[in-house]
């Protein structure tokens, strides 16, 4: 029997060479085993496979092949993984206080940035969802910085939000724009910074 051709809702890395736990139940067995699961390419999709052990004496494994919703629902967790937020200020203290409270949630991976100069590299690099940026910095200020990110195709659409000590709280509360990126105002409150981080992050 051929075996099913799936669409996969991830990239095939991500699922193949993982081991998961899942339910045989075209081959009878209704409780849960464990594999390692293989993706094959095809020319209409991809095929995907797990290999678990029926017995140990004798020893005996099946190979099993997952149709769509088997994937759909393996692949599920995997798609709703963390999003990659970077911030760049020049106050070490204040990255790693934000990175430690927004990691706290769950929903993030925070890279500090304490360089300005090297704040677009950075981003090259970590390929963030949304970036927190400070206006004053010595050397390169976030305006800059900002600049570089639009001018990088590859960049140009991650979110900005400026963090700053130049406008007020209730001026950020007006929705006041900087360079036409949301801003805030410094001493962050950190439920405010993460209700604007998921307004502004992209879709997934």
């Amino acid at each position: 029997m051929k075996p099913p051709t799936v669409k996969l809702p991830v990239p095939p890395e991500r699922i193949d060479g993982q081991t998961v736990t899942f339910r045989p139940v075209r081959d009878g067995i209704e409780s849960e085993v464990s594999g390692v699961m293989q993706v094959i390419a095809d020319a209409d999709g991809f095929t995907v496979n797990a290999s678990y052990i029926v017995s140990q004496n004798p020893p005996l494994s099946r190979v099993y092949w997952f149709d769509q919703s088997e994937i759909d629902a393996i692949a599920r967790p995997a798609v709703k993984e963390k999003r990659r937020i970077l911030i760049v200020d020049d106050d070490p203290e204040s990255t790693r206080l934000v990175k430690i409270l927004l990691e706290k949630t769950g929903c993030y991976l925070v890279l500090e940035e304490n360089h300005a100069a090297k704040a677009h590299q950075t981003a090259q690099n970590f390929r963030p969802d949304l970036i927190l940026l400070d206006i004053m910095m010595p050397a390169t200020d976030g305006g800059e910085v900002a600049a570089q990110i639009e001018a990088d195709p590859e960049l140009q659409r991650t979110p900005i939000i400026f963090l700053t000590a130049l406008v007020t709280k209730p001026e950020t509360k007006t929705g006041i724009r900087i360079q036409g990126h949301l801003s805030l105002a410094k001493p962050i409150n950190i439920p405010e910074l993460i209700n604007r981080i998921e307004e502004n992050l992209p879709a997934q």
